[in-house]
């Protein structure tokens, strides 16, 4: 399961009517929006919740390292560290063996969406462009390096506030996004840095408590 959300009931129902077990628990990233049903589901399953080496996560958790592969039945996951919307932040490109020996589709978190790319204001503390930076890389160096068609499935779409632009479709491909998505037209990285921090919405004043909240800072 990623990024779930605080009502785990779906996701337990899910599994059994399928007979299956949820084995791994993945964040993307420590959330602000939302609070984070990870800890629940796992207290819930039994499996253990992965996150980032760099989160800085005060409750047991296991760490997971860029390139790091995971097998589950017919799928691979592998863990692409792509921070930028926050430091610990992944994306996680999935294989499913039953189609195909190449990556399927790219769960790209806050990072990457449809029409637009994570804001990298949220922690605040100067670190605003030095975030950008590290998106900008992100987004170039390893997300931009997929093959075009492979599909994009990030953690938000239109109405959401971790990033601007926001298609309302939930999902794109990489290809697409490398056409379409304004902010991926402005190749130069003081010109990225530039665009994605100009003209934020204010933030929301329980971001800051959420995100306190899902680090287990209680």
């Amino acid at each position: 399961m990623v990024d779930p959300q605080p009502e785990i009931g779906p996701y337990l129902e899910a599994a059994a009517q399928k007979s299956m077990r949820i084995t791994h628990v993945l964040e993307t990233h420590v959330h602000a929006d939302h609070l984070s049903g990870a800890r629940r589901l796992a207290e819930a399953t039994g499996a253990p919740v992965f996150f980032h080496r760099s989160a800085e996560v005060r409750f047991p958790h296991r760490a997971l390292e860029d390139g790091e592969e995971h097998e589950a039945g017919n799928v691979r996951l592998t863990m692409l560290h792509t921070p930028g919307h926050t430091p610990e932040g992944i994306s996680i490109l999935v294989t499913d063996h039953t189609r195909g020996p190449e990556p399927w589709f790219v769960l790209t978190g806050d990072t990457l969406f449809a029409g637009g790319v994570g804001r990298p204001d949220l922690l605040g503390d100067g670190t605003e462009i030095r975030l950008a930076e590290q998106l900008y890389d992100s987004i170039f160096g390893t997300l931009l390096a997929l093959p075009d068609h492979t599909e994009v499935y990030p953690a938000h779409f239109g109405g959401a506030v971790c990033g601007k632009g926001l298609s309302g479709k939930p999902g794109s491909t990489i290809g697409f996004e490398r056409r379409f998505n304004p902010a991926l037209q402005l190749t130069a990285k003081p010109e990225f840095v530039r665009f994605v921090l100009e003209d934020l919405p204010p933030q929301p004043e329980a971001f800051t408590e959420n995100r306190r909240r899902n680090l287990g800072w209680e």
